[in-house]
């Protein structure tokens, strides 16, 4: 039978078919033994316990059964797949095979393709399962290596007009003073390049800030690789270096991915499940326009930060740095994938005016017009209001009428011309981009639950439900088509925090 959703047109014409011989693994994700609740049911709750299925737990209640494995298992004995022994997830696993054995297993024709981003592999058409296995299996990963994101990190044509220290930017939005982190683990989704331990040292001695302690951790072949690519470095630089100056105390623990559907839920699924060090939050700077990835993969995403908010794991991401369009081909309105997913803190943009120690002016990020990127932001197509937006006036989505769900939630400073000041590649730099506003609030959330004594987790119905008090409300800019107004907006969301207000909203239970 089809596997539902796992269509994926080609964005070119075929360059020709694979090497039957060509080594490839995939991801097999399996149904739940037991349905998940909604995450909604596991939103953080001021002053009131809440609602967590426990980590040890969660396999045994919401994994795989062994006789679903067990019949993937019976599978890949027919087709002659070998399996893997690591998973991401407790109800994913791990095949590989040939080119040839793949084909056959999964009923498609796998073809090379060239896009502008590079030659990428692709079936020509849909999957298909066994009859036994249609209701068992509800994702396979892997078959298509396309690169699914880009890096949400800016580095500014022309000298930036300010730049800003992360901890200085921390200071600006009034974190809670007296908390480092401690005791949080924050993990960052890379899709691409690396870190040098000597810049971090560096970085970190001429911040006067001890360095926080940095583990990578390998999922899908992806590796720490410095120097390859300045751009994909000055990503991972800028998200260890924000989170870390900004929650000293924080353990920072890195996993490196391929640029693919598989690798990116993979790495999620990976830092979501970790039980070696358990993560606390998960920020993610990376993404895609959300109708550029197959409905099996979108949804495959939105269940793993479904087990993030269950297992009391908050997930931030960056909203994009292309405007309204996250430049999609054609024009079209468009949010980013995964700060779309409803369970996900979506991080916006603003452009940060100081005088002296304090904010002067705050507006939304838009520097198109000098090619310099802009917030993104916007309605789904796809996924619908949550019930925390009910009351904040999301408008429908323009090209379709659809109630989406509204991004970004939250934002935060992003100009590349009034950046943030980091060391790449043994090089002093000013870059910008939503990508520094996902790590940023991954570390304020550290530092958050080191004052609360408990996890926020899934947190948005609680700022939602603040109203303004917490929020430095956006009331100028655009960003190509949405403009700021007063509350909830598709450009900044709720606005740049207010951080010692968020800890008082919030409170101790």
């Amino acid at each position: 039978m089809e596997l539902a959703g796992s269509a994926h047109a080609p964005e070119t014409a075929s360059a020709g078919d694979v090497d039957p011989d060509e080594p490839i693994e995939v991801t097999i994700v399996v149904r739940r033994q037991r349905p998940l609740p909604p995450y909604s049911d596991f939103a953080y709750r001021p002053r009131a316990p809440t609602t967590r299925v426990p980590r040890a737990e969660f396999a045994r209640r919401h994994g795989a059964s062994d006789e679903d494995l067990d019949q993937v298992r019976a599978f890949a004995r027919e087709f002659e797949l070998k399996l893997a022994e690591r998973t991401p997830s407790p109800r994913s696993l791990m095949l590989s095979g040939s080119a040839k054995q793949l084909q056959w297993a999964f009923g498609t024709t796998l073809r090379r393709y060239r896009s502008p981003r590079g030659s990428y592999r692709g079936p020509a058409g849909p999957l298909t399962v066994p009859v036994s296995l249609a209701q068992v299996v509800t994702a396979v990963l892997g078959l298509d290596d396309r690169p699914v994101a880009v890096p949400h990190v800016r580095i500014p044509s022309t000298t930036p007009s300010s730049s800003f220290t992360p901890p200085q930017v921390a200071g600006l939005y009034g974190f809670p003073a007296q908390l480092d982190g401690s005791g949080q683990t924050i993990a960052l989704v890379e899709l691409g390049g690396g870190f040098a331990s000597a810049d971090l040292a560096a970085y970190f001695e001429g911040l006067g800030i001890p360095a926080p302690s940095v583990t990578a951790v390998s999922v899908d072949g992806g590796a720490n690789q410095p120097g390859a690519n300045p751009n994909t470095d000055a990503e991972v630089m800028l998200d260890i270096e924000v989170a870390g100056s900004v929650a000293p105390g924080a353990r920072i623990v890195v996993y490196f991915a391929p640029n693919t559907d598989q690798g990116f839920i993979d790495a999620v699924s990976t830092a979501v499940h970790a039980t070696e060090a358990p993560s606390d939050v998960v920020s993610i700077s990376w993404g895609g326009p959300e109708t550029s990835w197959t409905s099996q993969a979108a949804h495959t995403m939105l269940e793993f930060v479904s087990d993030a908010a269950a297992l009391g794991v908050s997930v931030t991401a960056a909203a994009g740095d292309n405007g309204a369009t996250d430049g999609a081909s054609g024009g079209q309105l468009e949010v980013d994938l995964p700060a779309c997913l409803p369970p996900v803190l979506g991080c916006g943009g603003t452009r940060l005016s100081v005088s002296g120690s304090t904010i002067s002016n705050e507006v939304v990020w838009n520097e198109l017009a000098s090619g310099d990127g802009a917030t993104g932001g916007g309605v789904s197509r796809i996924f619908p209001l949550p019930s925390y937006q009910s009351a904040a006036k999301v408008p429908p989505q323009p090209n379709t009428q659809f109630v989406g769900r509204g991004v970004p939630d939250v934002s935060g400073n992003a100009d590349p011309l009034t950046g943030y000041a980091v060391r790449v590649d043994g090089k002093d730099l000013v870059v910008g981009g939503t990508s520094a506003v996902a790590p940023l609030w991954a570390a304020l959330i550290a530092r958050l639950n080191q004052a609360l004594g408990r996890s926020l987790g899934m947190f948005q119905p609680a700022i939602y439900a603040a109203g303004e008090v917490p929020f430095r409300d956006i009331l100028s800019g655009n960003n190509g088509y949405w403009s700021a107004g007063p509350g909830w907006d598709p450009c900044t969301g709720l606005g740049s925090p207010k951080g010692a207000s968020l800890l008082n909203v919030l409170g101790p239970a």
